[in-house]
C-alpha cells in the first residue's frame, strides 16, 4: 500500500465503517480485499503488506484513528500535515532533496489559493524531520510601523527569527549605525544565529510579494537574500542557510530582478490539480463518481485546488452536483463568497476589470499589458498561453461577462 493516496484513503474509510480492523488490513495481502477491486490493474505495483513484512511507521502514521474519523475538512487556509485532502505534487520529492542540499533556494510561486503555504508546510516540516532548525515567517504579519523603512524591516526580521528560534533578540548588540542596515542584519544571522546553531536552518518565507510595492525595502531585503545565497558557495558557515520563498506575482516593482533571488534556486510553479489528481481527492472524500462526473466539475471550475476541495466538501454535505454546477455563478452559489472577493477587487481598479472583461468575452487568447497580466495572474483569474491569456476555468467566465459588462461601455 506504501502511502498511495486512493489506498490509504479507502482503507480508512472501511476502518471507519467498521467493515474491516487496522489488524486485519495489514496482515491481509491487497488483492484479497473487495475494497480495492476498482483498483486491480494497480495492486501489482503496489507492496503487499502481509504478516511476514511488518507495516512501516510512515503508514502506521496514516492510518491513525483521528484521520480516520475526522470527515472532510472545510477548505480554509492551508491543508493541514497529514490531512487525507492533501494531494502531493509531482514537484515535491525534488523540493525535499533540494532542502537537504547546502545553501539550497526553494522559490515557489503560484496565484492564491492554489497550494503555495501547504507545500511550503510539507517542506519545512520535511526539513525538521531531517534534525534542521526552521522558522516559517509571513512577511504580510509586518505592521506598518516595521516597514516605514529598510532598517526597521530588517530589526523586525531579526527579531523575528529570533523569538522562532527560542533565542534571545540582542538586537543593539549588533546593531550599528555606522554599518548599515544589511550588514547589521546579515552579522546577526551569522554570528548570533549560524555560529551557534548545531544544525542547518532553514528560512521559510510567505507572501514575500507584499513588500515589492516598497521599493527601498524591496531591494535592499530581496539583494540581502541573493547574497546569502550567493556565499553558500564560498563560505562553509552560509551553507547551512537554505531558504524557501513563496509569492503570487512577478510584478517586482523596481526590484532589479539580477540582485534578488528571483532568478536563481529551484523554480517551482504549481498549476492546477490533474482529472487524477481530482479523483484522488473524489476518492478521498468517499465519494463514488465517475470519470464523467469529474470532466462536470472541471469543465465548470477547471483543477483549481480550492474551487474543487469546496465543491467535494459540500457534495459530502448533501449538495447534488447538478445543483452545485447550476449553481455555480450566482448569488446562491457555494462560490458566491469567493467570486464576490474577486468582484470587490476588480470594482476598485476600473483599468484592471475593463482588461479581464476583455478576457472573458474573447472568444480566444488575447494580450494584455504586462501589468495586468501580472495583476490577473496573482489573482488566479488567468492562466498563460504563450504571451496571451484565457480565463482560468469558465466559472470565471461566466461570472464576470454579465458583471464586468458596464466597464466594456465606458
Amino acid at each position: 500500500m506504501g502511502g498511495h493516496p486512493y489506498l490509504v484513503q479507502t482503507a480508512l474509510y472501511q476502518i471507519w465503517r467498521q467493515e474491516t480492523s487496522l489488524e486485519q488490513l495489514l496482515q491481509t495481502p491487497l488483492n484479497q480485499f473487495e475494497i480495492f477491486s476498482d483498483y486491480q490493474p494497480y495492486l501489482s505495483q503496489a507492496p503487499v503488506v502481509s504478516a511476514a513484512k511488518p507495516p512501516s511507521s510512515v503508514l502506521l502514521a496514516r492510518l491513525s484513528e483521528d484521520q480516520a474519523l475526522a470527515g472532510p475538512e472545510l477548505p480554509e487556509g492551508s491543508v493541514k500535515l497529514g490531512s487525507l485532502f492533501y494531494v502531493e505534487r509531482p514537484i515535491e520529492p525534488r523540493c525535499y532533496q533540494t532542502i537537504a542540499k547546502p545553501g539550497a533556494l526553494i522559490r515557489i510561486k503560484a496565484p492564491r489559493q492554489m497550494g503555495k503555504t501547504s507545500l511550503m508546510t510539507r517542506i519545512v516540516d520535511h526539513a525538521s524531520k531531517l534534525g534542521y532548525g526552521t522558522v516559517r515567517l509571513n512577511l504580510r504579519q509586518a505592521e506598518d510601523n516595521a516597514l516605514s523603512s529598510l532598517d526597521r524591516f530588517l530589526r523586525w526580521f531579526c527579531a523575528c527569527i529570533s523569538q522562532k528560534l527560542h533565542r534571545p533578540a540582542q538586537l543593539d548588540h549588533y546593531w550599528e549605525q555606522d554599518r548599515g542596515s544589511i550588514f547589521n542584519c546579515t552579522t546577526y544571522v551569522q554570528d548570533h544565529l549560524l555560529e551557534t546553531l548545531d544544525s542547518p536552518l532553514v528560512l521559510a518565507l510567505d507572501e514575500v510579494d507584499c513588500v515589492f510595492v516598497l521599493p527601498e525595502i524591496a531591494q535592499g531585503f530581496f539583494s540581502m537574500l541573493r547574497l546569502w545565497h550567493e556565499e553558500a558557495k564560498t563560505i562553509e558557515l552560509w551553507e547551512q542557510l537554505r531558504l524557501v520563498v513563496a509569492h503570487s506575482t512577478e510584478d517586482y516593482g523596481r526590484l532589479n530582478i539580477n540582485q534578488s533571488p528571483f532568478n536563481v534556486g529551484l523554480p517551482v510553479e504549481l498549476g492546477e490539480f490533474t482529472a487524477a489528481e481530482v479523483g484522488s481527492l473524489v476518492s478521498a472524500h468517499q465519494l463514488v463518481w465517475q470519470p464523467a462526473q469529474i470532466e462536470q466539475l472541471m469543465a465548470v471550475v477547471g483543477g483549481h485546488p480550492y474551487l474543487i476541495r469546496l465543491a467535494l466538501y459540500q457534495i459530502c454535505q448533501g449538495l447534488p452536483l447538478d445543483q452545485l454546477l447550476a449553481e455555480a455563478t450566482t448569488n446562491t452559489g457555494i462560490y458566491e463568497d469567493h467570486l464576490r472577493r474577486h468582484w470587490v477587487t476588480l470594482n476598485q481598479q476600473p483599468q484592471l476589470a475593463e482588461a479581464f472583461h476583455q478576457v472573458v468575452t474573447a472568444m480566444q487568447p488575447i494580450r494584455l499589458s504586462i501589468t495586468h497580466v501580472y495583476k490577473l495572474y496573482s489573482m488566479g483569474l488567468i492562466t498563460r498561453q504563450g504571451d496571451s491569456v484565457v480565463p482560468r476555468c469558465e466559472l470565471y467566465r461566466q461570472y464576470f461577462q454579465e458583471r464586468l459588462d458596464p466597464y466594456a461601455k465606458r
